[in-house]
């Protein structure tokens, strides 16, 4: 015989809540600026589903169907645990009390607009200066550099351009390809 769990929907966050200086430790920023990175996330969220709800054609009400069982800040910290941590989403899912395929979507629904609100990595901002990049890489040749790579497996993609582009025929999956560019001091330069 099962018995019933009770179970906290979001170990993590009740965690950082309850000890906001270890933060930094759990999702590799401080307390202060996953407050101002959830805030943006949510205005940024909010400004996306005000242009899809725009652009829908209604036969039900809005707002029907099943309620998300976490916050958009449960979401977004689940978002940064798995870049800090790189859980299965099966652990992710279990340590947030959803589904992995739940925890899959919201990682990378947020995993979007996060990239759009942080600023770009150095070498990106000046990629399409030929000057400014040429001095960036004469400079950054006098210092030690990490790179490290990773692919990301990703849902299957709409559209057949897109497909074409996170293809990965040697795992016969859709994949997204991250590589990191850290300098010296643990800043990274390039993702």
């Amino acid at each position: 015989m099962y018995l019933p769990l009770k179970v906290k929907m979001c170990i993590v966050l009740d965690y950082i809540e309850k000890y906001p200086l270890r933060t930094k430790q759990i999702l590799g920023i401080n307390y202060e600026q996953l407050r101002l990175l959830t805030k943006s996330s949510i205005i940024k969220h909010k400004e996306l589903e005000k242009l899809k709800e725009n652009q829908k054609v209604r036969i039900n009400a809005a707002r029907g169907g099943r309620p998300e069982k976490l916050s958009f800040s449960e979401q977004i910290a689940l978002c940064l645990f798995y870049f800090r941590q790189m859980p299965s989403f099966e652990i992710l899912g279990m340590l947030f009390g959803i589904s992995k395929t739940e925890a899959n979507d919201n990682f990378h629904y947020w995993r979007k607009i996060i990239r759009d609100i942080l600023p770009a990595s150095l070498l990106e901002q000046v990629s399409t200066k030929d000057s400014d990049l040429e001095i960036v890489q004469e400079i950054l040749t006098k210092f030690q550099l990490l790179v490290d790579s990773a692919e990301q497996p990703i849902n299957r993609p709409s559209q057949p351009e897109e497909q074409k582009k996170y293809y990965s025929g040697k795992k016969i999956t859709y994949t997204e390809i991250v590589s990191l560019l850290v300098f010296q001091r643990r800043l990274i330069l390039s993702m």
